[in-house]
């Protein structure tokens, strides 16, 4: 069977285990079906998932102009302490800002490697997790707006790291740790602007399982600029990673807005 279209972000839902979703214009495919199976992906195009013309792809699927353009690529995007909608201030487009950055936020800890700290808006709960290969999370505070959000964030990363140690998450280099406790501990590191949204109840601890046959003991990335066809046996799925038998891995997120075909 072959599949053919543009790559974006692997859509998921939270079971156990997680299941992933290939979605390309006109079909769709469960990969958690493909376990086992020999795959071959092989380089197409570009096509930018903002404007769709066939320009190479700069940053987050989108092509150089879009990328330094659009709304949706603003610095508060992986800044949230950047946002400024709550004071009526805009950076590229204030009513799409005002639409995503108004909403209710979670400040979260998450386990995907070690302890990190994290932003994420309610709606994609527990989606960013899964996304970022988190075994658990729990939540912190939910606050009304991104820049409040992005404060505490910045508040705790001197106690938490903000990054996902990708390699060892893949291999599945997991700390033990109690989130419960963690979480207890970050109320006097708060800042004072969202003090009042910290709850001493216990917040709901998130578990996740991922479809993974085998995990690598080394793990090496696809790159589909430099390798235009890549074959091999899939042996897991983990955040937004392929993971194959001979410990190659394909982060399907860095590739959006590429054209690829997968034969099966």
């Amino acid at each position: 069977m072959i599949y053919e279209g543009v790559l974006t972000k692997m859509q998921t839902e939270f079971a156990n285990p997680i299941q992933y979703y290939l979605v390309f214009e006109n079909s769709f495919l469960n990969v958690n079906q493909l376990l086992g199976k020999e795959l071959e992906i092989s380089f197409q195009g570009y096509q930018c998932l903002e404007c769709g013309k066939k320009k190479k792809i700069f940053r987050q699927g989108f092509c150089y102009d879009c990328f330094m353009g659009s709304a949706s690529a603003g610095d508060w995007i992986m800044k949230p302490e950047l946002s400024t909608a709550h004071l009526d201030i805009e950076d590229r487009d204030l009513e799409y800002e005002k639409k995503v950055q108004l909403q209710p936020h979670v400040v979260y800890l998450a386990v995907s490697s070690e302890v990190k700290v994290g932003v994420t808006r309610k709606t994609q709960v527990p989606t960013r997790w899964i996304d970022q290969g988190a075994e658990q999370a729990i939540p912190i505070v939910e606050v009304p707006n991104r820049y409040l959000a992005g404060i505490t964030e910045v508040a705790l990363k001197d106690h938490f790291v903000d990054k996902t140690h990708w390699q060892k998450m893949l291999k599945n280099e997991v700390l033990k740790t109690d989130l419960y406790d963690e979480r207890l501990k970050v109320k006097k590191w708060l800042p004072k602007e969202v003090e009042e949204y910290f709850d001493t109840t216990k917040e709901e601890l998130f578990e996740l399982f991922y479809p993974v046959l085998q995990y690598p003991n080394k793990v090496a990335s696809l790159n589909l600029d430099k390798s235009t066809v890549y074959s091999g046996k899939l042996s897991g799925i983990k955040g937004q990673y392929l993971i194959f038998e001979d410990g190659t891995v394909f982060n399907i997120r860095t590739f959006e807005g590429y054209v690829v075909k997968i034969e099966i």
